[in-house]
C-alpha cells in the first residue's frame, strides 16, 4: 500500500549519514568522480520499497543531480498507476520523471527475462537521450544473495554466480548498484520513517517465480546469510573480471581475423579461458556477417561444442561452423543447409 508523499528530511535529520554513505559509494563506483559534475545520475525506480529508499538517498546526497525513469512493461493493470505514483513524488521534491514503455509487447516464453533486456534498452536509450552520467539499480545485498543461490541452483559457472555488478555497462551506458551493501530492511525502514509512498509488488510473493521460492528459503534459514552469500558473489566477480581481462589479453594475442572467419590460437589454455574465447569468436563471426538467428547469448550452453572441438572434431553453433586445425580454432559461418528433396 502506498503512503502519503512527503518533501525530502530536513539537513539536520540522521538521514544525511545514510546519505553520505550513499553518495560516497556512487564516487567510488564512478571512478572518484562525483556524478553531479556532470551529467545526471538516472534512477531506475519502479515504485517499490527499495528504489523509493534509493531515490530518497540520492535526492539528499546529490541534489539536482539525479533523473528518475520508471519502466511500464505493460504486463499488469496496476504498473501504470504505480508509476504515475512515482511521478508525484518525484515532483513534490523536484526530480525529473519520466515513465518508459516497450515499442512492442513483452510475449512469449521467458517473460522475466524478456521484460529485463527491455527494461535496460529502454534505460539506456532514456539516458543516451538525456545526457545522463550513468544508470542507477537499487540491487541490495538480499538481491545478491537470492541470484547467487538461483545461479548455484542452476549449475551456473564462474560467471554467474559472480551475481550482480556493482558497476558495469549495458548498451553502451554506465550501470551502477550503489546499494550493493545494503539490506532490505535498511532500505524499508528509511521510506518508512520519512514516510516516503512505495508499493509493494504482488509478484514478489508468488511462488511461481523462482526468485520468490529462493527469497522464502533464506527467510526461513538464517543460517543461509545473505551478507555471506553477497560477499562470496563479490569475491568470485572478482575472480570473474581477472578472467576477463586475461581473456581481452588472450583475444588480442591470439585471436586473427581472416575473411569472414576467426583464428584462435588455443594451444595449453584450460577449458574456462577456452571457453570464453569460443564465445567472443563466435560472437565476433554473427556480428560481421549479420547473423542473427539461432539467437545467441551469454547463457546458452556451448559445452557440446567444446567436447567436439577438444576431440578434434567440428561442430556448428549459433550458425558459425568451428573447426580444430593444429592448435588452433576456426570459425566462420555455417554453409546453408541442404534442402530435403
Amino acid at each position: 500500500m502506498s503512503r502519503r508523499a512527503v518533501p525530502p528530511p530536513s539537513a539536520a535529520d540522521p538521514t544525511d549519514d545514510a546519505a553520505e554513505r550513499f553518495r560516497a559509494e556512487v564516487t567510488r563506483l564512478s571512478g572518484g568522480a562525483p556524478l553531479d559534475a556532470g551529467g545526471p545520475l538516472l534512477l531506475a525506480v519502479s515504485g517499490g520499497p527499495d528504489s523509493m529508499a534509493m531515490l530518497t538517498l540520492a535526492a539528499l546526497a546529490l541534489p539536482g543531480g539525479v533523473a528518475v525513469a520508471t519502466i511500464d512493461h505493460q504486463l499488469r493493470a496496476e504498473a501504470a498507476g504505480e508509476a504515475a505514483m512515482v511521478a508525484r513524488h518525484c515532483a513534490a521534491i523536484g526530480v525529473p520523471h519520466a515513465t518508459l514503455t516497450p515499442d512492442r509487447p513483452i510475449a512469449g516464453a521467458s517473460i522475466q527475462a524478456q521484460a529485463r533486456g527491455a527494461r535496460y534498452r529502454l534505460l539506456a536509450a532514456h539516458a543516451r537521450a538525456t545526457g545522463a552520467a550513468a544508470i542507477a539499480t537499487a540491487h541490495h545485498v538480499d538481491d545478491q544473495a537470492e541470484t547467487f543461490l538461483m545461479r548455484a541452483a542452476r549449475g551456473a559457472g564462474l560467471a554467474g554466480l559472480a551475481g550482480v555488478r556493482a558497476a558495469t555497462r549495458i548498451d553502451g551506458v554506465a550501470v551502477i548498484r550503489p546499494l550493493l551493501d545494503w539490506r532490505r530492511a535498511e532500505l524499508r525502514a528509511i521510506v518508512r520513517r520519512l514516510e516516503v509512498p512505495f508499493v509493494d509488488d504482488p509478484a514478489n510473493a508468488d511462488p511461481a517465480h523462482d526468485r520468490t521460492r529462493f527469497r522464502r528459503l533464506l527467510d526461513a534459514n538464517e543460517w543461509l546469510g545473505p551478507p555471506q552469500l553477497a560477499r562470496a558473489a563479490g569475491a568470485l566477480a572478482d575472480a570473474d573480471a581477472d578472467v576477463r581481462a586475461t581473456v581481452d589479453w588472450l583475444w588480442q594475442t591470439r585471436a586473427i581475423a581472416a575473411g569472414q572467419g576467426v583464428r584462435v590460437d588455443v594451444d595449453g589454455l584450460p577449458r574456462e579461458l577456452c571457453r570464453r574465447l569460443a564465445r567472443r569468436a563466435i560472437g565476433a563471426v554473427r556480428d560481421g556477417t549479420g547473423i542473427e538467428s539461432p539467437a545467441f547469448s551469454e547463457s546458452v550452453n556451448i559445452e557440446p561444442l567444446l567436447d567436439s572441438l577438444a576431440a578434434g572434431k567440428r561442430a556448428t553453433q549459433a550458425g558459425v561452423l568451428a573447426a580444430p586445425v593444429a592448435t588452433e580454432w576456426r570459425f566462420r559461418p555455417a554453409p546453408p543447409r541442404r534442402g530435403h528433396g
